[in-house]
C-alpha cells in the first residue's frame, strides 16, 4: 500500500459539510450529491466531528478480512485512513481486527480475479471486499466464491449489484457516480453559458465508477443543443496518458471551451496540459477529487470545480459492514445493502482550505 498523506481533519469535516450544505443537488433519486454554501465557515471547529462505531456489539473477538481495490493509487490512501481508524476504535473495544488492503499497479479486471481466489482459497478470511474493477468480468468470480461460502461485499469506487446479476452482500461507497458526472457537466454547461466545445476524459474502459460518471455528463450534454462533445478519450486512470490526451485536444480544437473529468488522475493531467498551453481560464476544467496539484489548479484558477468523495467514510463504514457481515447478519435493519456515501461540489474559494485541511500548509 502506498504511504498515507492526507490529513484525516478535513476528510471527518465532510461529514458536517454536508450535513450542513443549503444547496443539495438534486440530480436523482435517493442522491447524497452537495455543494459547498457561500457561507460555510470552514475554519468552525465544529468540523472535526470523529465517527464512531455504532451499538452493534460484535459476536467475535477477532477478525480477518481481505480487501482489494482497483490500482495502487492516491485516491485510496483516503480511503484507508477510515479503514484503519474504524480498526483502532473496534480493538478499544477488544475487538481485534487484521486486513490485508492490496491492489496492482496498474488497474487489471484479470489481476483482480486471480487477487480474490487466492484469498477465498486460503479460507483465513471473513470477508473479502472488492472495489470491482470491470463489471462483466469481476462479477462471475464473485458469485462462484459466494457459492462455495465465502462472504463477499464491495466497497470504494464501484459495485456490482443485482441489477448486473452479482450475488455480493452489500455495497459501501459512492451509490451515485452517475449523477456526479451530471452534476460535473451541469456545472460545466453553466459556466459555458450553455454554448461551446467540450472534450472528456473517462479513466478506464469498464470501471463503473468511470463509466457512469460519463454517461451521467453525456446525458447533461445531450440537452443543450448548442453544447458539442467533440472528443472522448480513455487514461487508465494515469496522469501522463491523461496529460497527453488533453495537449491533443487543444491542438486539434483551438476552439475547445472546456474538459470534463471523470477520475482524480485525468484532472490533474487536464489541468497541468491547460496551465503549459497558457490557456488558464479560457479552458473550463471540471473534475474529480484531492490530489493536491489539482487542489492548487483549483486555487488558481485552472480548474474550474471539483467533486471530492468522501473517501474516508468508504473505508470507515466498509470495516464496519464487513463485521456484521462476518457475523451472518444480512443487510437489513443493522445495515443498509448499499451505504451511500457523500460527494461535495468545491469551487476556487474554497481551495486555500482544502489544501490546508488535507496537506497542511498552501505553497
Amino acid at each position: 500500500m502506498m504511504k498515507l498523506r492526507i490529513h484525516c481533519v478535513f476528510l471527518l469535516s465532510l461529514f458536517i459539510i454536508t450535513g450542513c450544505s443549503s444547496k443539495t443537488q438534486k440530480t436523482g433519486s435517493n442522491v447524497n450529491v452537495q455543494s459547498v454554501p457561500e457561507t460555510l465557515d470552514m475554519e468552525n471547529e465544529g468540523f472535526h466531528f470523529k465517527p464512531m462505531l455504532d451499538s452493534y456489539v460484535p459476536k467475535k473477538k477477532s477478525y480477518n478480512f481481505y480487501l482489494t481495490y482497483k490500482s495502487a493509487h492516491p485516491w485510496w490512501d483516503a480511503v484507508a485512513l477510515g479503514i484503519e481508524d474504524a480498526v483502532k476504535q473496534y480493538e478499544n473495544n477488544d475487538v481485534f481486527i487484521t486486513y490485508d488492503y492490496l491492489a496492482p499497479e496498474k488497474m487489471s479486471a484479470y489481476d483482480q480475479i486471480e487477487r480474490i481466489k487466492n484469498a477465498a482459497s486460503k479460507k483465513t478470511y471473513d470477508v473479502i471486499g472488492v472495489d470491482v474493477a470491470d463489471i462483466a468480468i469481476v462479477t462471475p468470480v464473485i458469485n462462484k466464491l459466494i457459492d462455495r461460502g465465502q462472504k463477499v461485499m464491495t466497497f470504494s469506487s464501484s459495485d456490482s449489484g443485482k441489477e448486473n446479476g452479482c450475488k455480493r452482500i452489500a455495497y459501501v461507497g459512492n451509490t451515485h457516480n452517475y449523477e456526479d458526472g451530471k452534476l460535473l457537466a451541469e456545472c460545466l454547461c453553466e459556466k459555458l453559458k450553455y454554448k461551446g466545445k467540450i472534450a472528456m476524459l473517462v479513466g478506464n474502459h469498464g470501471a463503473p465508477c468511470h463509466e457512469d460518471r460519463a454517461q451521467g455528463a453525456k446525458e447533461i450534454f445531450a440537452k443543450y443543443p448548442d453544447i458539442e462533445l467533440v472528443d472522448l478519450q480513455y487514461d487508465e486512470d494515469l496522469e501522463e496518458k491523461a496529460f497527453d490526451f488533453a495537449k491533443e485536444f487543444l491542438q486539434k480544437y483551438p476552439d475547445l471551451n472546456g474538459i470534463i473529468c471523470c477520475n482524480m488522475s485525468n484532472s490533474v493531467g487536464a489541468g497541468r496540459a491547460v496551465k503549459e498551453a497558457g490557456k488558464s481560464g479560457q479552458i473550463v476544467i471540471t473534475g474529480m477529487d484531492h490530489d493536491k496539484r489539482a487542489l492548487e489548479y483549483l486555487r488558481d484558477g485552472v480548474i474550474y470545480a471539483l467533486a471530492l468523495q468522501d473517501c474516508y467514510a468508504m473505508g470507515f463504514d466498509t470495516i464496519t459492514t464487513a463485521v456484521k457481515i462476518a457475523d451472518g447478519l444480512l443487510p437489513g435493519t443493522d445495515y443498509p445493502e448499499k451505504t451511500e456515501e457523500n460527494t461535495v461540489l468545491f469551487f476556487q474559494k474554497d481551495a486555500d482550505w482544502l489544501l490546508r485541511s488535507l496537506y497542511g500548509r498552501i505553497d
